[in-house]
């Protein structure tokens, strides 16, 4: 390969010639260019590279374009990125973080599904100037340099998961006989009722005290009831069969329906001899009545909503027993109630099955409660008029944001920002930080993105919250004013300028179960259009509040 000239490096990179072009062959470093060190003048944090991406001559457009610094010893993370309009083209803003923008990157273009459709190694990029960089696929990178730029403040964006990730899905207290007006035991002829909403692959745990005993209680096995089968149809029906009596182990069995200190005789709670045998385990049935003639168990769905019933049915049995208020849980794995063979945890489970207390193993449940909620590639830009990305109380312009609030996909609505008026630096951010590829954005990692603006722009950003049809988080139309009313660069923690919207282009369903959402869809652009098809903040006290799920921070350099 010829050389093209010489560069120099002083915290910067410069082209000797503006306008002579440097051919490197993709993914080729057999002769690397001569580097210098002139003066450090040069150092300049910022590139504008006006890439264009062909293919066979013609232009690829809807691609992303990334560009990674190539560091010795530094993984690759593709941190500027940008998507290619219908000519081929997008202009991507480098802003390093090391003070000079100046050097060797690696660039990479992926189709709209993510795919690799190109890479080239050993790219010049130099700082303080804009660089024409054309991509063809399948062959070389043509590299010229343009004017020089306009230093702009520098501003680093990091939008971090903070949600917790819960083990279950839903789980409660059932307390209250159906028809009652308050909490009490389950007699003969009565039934308890609860219902949750649950997701396919999802598993119903439950306890209740058989009442007439010193810590009996009846519980599906320790993994719960699968509530899709094998052949993933939703259960409906009697489910009793799946049903048994525990023994909690923790206190010594006495006659049932006898002894001084069961719940109906005992001087007060947690009262009675501990058992020898302290792990939970199948009852000795002994002198006792069958399961089916004591309790009945009843499950009813419809679409993700399940409804279960659990009726006393010992009036006629061997001995009638009141049934005590219990816990559900409802998970994907695990044993959340108890373990066979174990002793009990100490979570509340003694309190069930001695004296139908409900309230303590209910409130540990609780607080592993919720909706897992993991965020999504997303699309940022710098602006100085409104609206960039969404009009509140209008409907979505079909620019991609329903695309980017449904899927999780920018690249559209990254394409259409992009080649608007009053824009400045904009792009995607789609690589969680340590990560080398796109990916969604789980509890404890963030995505980081840098750009430069001026006095009077401000900001907006997009990213699906994951566990839902349609919702994203932003700030409002308006953006986000990047210098302060003292004329400062805003810097530190700004979530409390971000909301939840609903983009009004799909009907909501419950947020972490519904089948046309992301996690469970079955392609695409799934699911019912909404009726009320306006983008409006959400109101939905089934969503973690934004503070729990996302914290957005901006630092300027300086």
């Amino acid at each position: 390969m010829k050389k093209m000239g010489a560069l120099m490096l002083a915290a910067g990179l410069v082209i000797t010639g503006c306008g002579r072009e440097n051919m490197l062959q993709s993914g080729m470093q057999d002769d690397p260019m001569t580097l210098s060190k002139p003066a450090s003048k040069l150092a300049n944090p910022r590139s504008v590279v006006v890439a264009t991406l062909t293919q066979d001559g013609s232009p690829v457009s809807g691609a992303t374009v990334a560009l990674s610094r190539s560091v010795s010893g530094r993984a690759s993370d593709y941190r500027w990125s940008g998507t290619t309009r219908a000519s081929g083209a997008v202009n991507i803003e480098v802003l390093s973080d090391r003070g000079n923008a100046s050097g060797y990157y690696q660039v990479r273009a992926t189709d709209a599904s993510g795919n690799m459709i190109g890479h080239w190694g050993s790219v010049p990029i130099n700082g303080g100037y804009e660089q024409n960089v054309t991509l063809n696929v399948g062959g070389s990178a043509q590299v010229s340099m343009g004017a020089s730029i306009v230093p702009k403040t520098v501003f680093t964006v990091r939008v971090e998961n903070v949600s917790t990730a819960f083990p279950y899905i839903a789980s409660g207290a059932f307390n209250t006989p159906e028809g009652a007006d308050a909490p009490g035991p389950l007699l003969p002829n009565n039934a308890y009722v609860f219902s949750f909403d649950a997701a396919p692959g999802a598993r119903l745990s439950f306890a209740t005290m058989f009442v007439q005993s010193n810590d009996l209680f009846y519980a599906p096995d320790e993994t719960g009831i699968a509530l899709w089968d094998a052949n993933g149809t939703v259960i409906n029906g009697d489910i009793t069969s799946q049903i048994q009596l525990w023994d909690a182990g923790t206190e010594v069995n006495q006659i049932p329906g006898e002894g001084a200190d069961q719940a109906p005789r005992q001087s007060g709670p947690n009262t009675g001899a501990a058992d020898a045998d302290n792990t939970v385990r199948l009852a000795e049935t002994v002198g006792l009545p069958n399961v089916a003639d004591v309790i009945r168990v009843l499950v009813a769905s419809e679409g993700s909503r399940f409804t279960v019933r659990i009726e006393n049915v010992s009036g006629n049995a061997s001995l009638a027993t009141p049934f005590a208020p219990g816990v559900f849980v409802v998970h994907n794995d695990g044993s959340p109630l108890f373990s066979n063979g174990i002793a009990d945890r100490g979570e509340g489970l003694e309190g069930v099955a001695e004296d139908g207390s409900a309230g303590g193993l209910a409130a540990v449940l609780a607080g592993q409660t919720g909706v897992t909620g993991p965020l999504a590639p997303g699309v940022f830009a710098a602006h100085t008029g409104s609206n960039v990305l969404f009009t509140a109380g209008s409907a979505d312009r079909g620019e991609g944001l329903e695309a980017l609030a449904e899927d999780g996909s920018p690249s559209g609505l990254a394409t259409a920002v992009a080649g608007r008026a009053g824009i400045g630096a904009s792009g995607a951010f789609a690589v969680p930080v340590g990560a080398s590829d796109p990916g969604p954005l789980f509890p404890g990692s963030a995505y980081s993105f840098t750009f430069g603006a001026e006095p009077g722009e401000k900001l907006s950003f997009a990213t699906m919250f994951v566990q839902s049809n349609d919702l994203f988080y932003a700030p409002s139309g308006n953006g986000i004013a990047l210098w302060t009313s003292g004329g400062n660069p805003l810097s530190g923690d700004i979530t409390n300028m971000i909301q939840l919207w609903d983009a009004g282009t799909e009907i909501d369903q419950t947020p972490g179960v519904g089948g046309d959402q992301a996690p469970r869809q079955s392609g695409p652009n799934t699911g019912a259009a909404d009726p009320n098809n306006t983008v409006r903040e959400v109101n939905d006290t089934r969503v973690p509040a934004v503070d729990r799920v996302i914290r957005v921070t901006i630092t300027p350099e300086g």
